[in-house]
């Protein structure tokens, strides 16, 4: 595994050993101790369309025997294209909640459609955590492919949340798997733009580097494995971070796996990088 940055000086240990930890030094425990709620909608206005009803869902998986609890919201990846809600079981029995969101999806809606979305999940996860025995001041954001651009957009743009009465500062992580730091490729689609001519406008993460950020976790499979120069892409935003004066932005390389396998051995990191903000 390589890695750029000191941000947090992460000691990373060996994945081995990662996969036995559980959060704040607790034991793992049984299943029996976790409520799993299914499809829970997070948007409710008036004008909600059939396919906002049907996708704008999440599921909330939880501790019942844990108080202040960390939580994770979850964003899928499938290129804004496909994919469906899912809790990764990798973070199954440690101590935190998960929310598995799934959004609308191009080509029934285009940009910023889906960032929307993603948007809401977070502020409805804002909420309604502290009546599930969550804390609203240990909300983590993560995702992977098309879920880590989400990830980036809604954390490093304050404006999508701002339109939920919602401080994007107040996120306490953001940890995006592989995701796009320029335009994503469907949002350039859209526009008719090649998935080879990178942009950089206001639909990438890139655009909006800035010093008071959230703390930030980039996380990439191997350079000479991943697409389309996803690595160089979040080795470009790490840099740019820097340069603004960011403190607590960091950039990790898994050695010998893709893009798609990547996010397997990511989530023990992500874990990690919890432990390390939300002692």
């Amino acid at each position: 595994m390589k890695r750029s940055g000191l941000g947090f000086g992460l000691a990373l240990l060996s994945l081995s050993l990662v996969f036995t930890e559980t959060l704040a030094g607790q034991e793992s425990t049984t299943e029996e101790h976790y409520v799993f709620e299914s499809s829970i909608p997070y948007r409710t206005e008036k004008d909600t369309t059939e396919y906002m009803k049907e996708r704008c869902r999440l599921d909330l998986y939880y501790p019942t025997h844990l108080n202040d609890f960390t939580t994770v919201v979850w964003f899928h990846g499938g290129g804004l294209t496909g994919g469906e809600k899912f809790v990764p079981e990798e973070l199954d029995s440690k101590g935190i909640a998960v929310v598995a969101v799934s959004y609308r999806l191009s080509p029934k809606v285009q940009a910023p459609a889906y960032i929307e979305d993603a948007a809401a999940a977070v502020a409805w996860t804002f909420r309604n955590i502290e009546r599930y025995g969550g804390s609203k001041r240990k909300i983590i954001v993560s995702g992977h492919s098309a879920g880590g651009y989400l990830t980036s957009m809604i954390g490093l743009d304050p404006k999508w949340l701002k339109r939920h009465d919602i401080d994007a500062n107040k996120i306490a992580g953001l940890v995006p798997f592989s995701g796009h730091t320029i335009t994503h490729f469907t949002v350039r689609g859209e526009r008719g733009i090649d998935g080879k001519q990178p942009i950089i406008d206001e639909m990438a993460p890139l655009y909006h580097v800035r010093k008071d950020a959230p703390p930030l976790l980039l996380i990439t499979g191997d350079r000479d494995m991943e697409m389309l120069g996803r690595y160089e892409e979040n080795a470009y935003l790490w840099r740019m971070m820097q340069e603004v004066g960011h403190p607590h932005t960091e950039l990790l390389e898994l050695e010998g796996y893709d893009h798609g396998g990547m996010a397997k051995p990511a989530h023990p990191l992500l874990l990690k990088f919890i432990r390390k903000i939300s002692p």
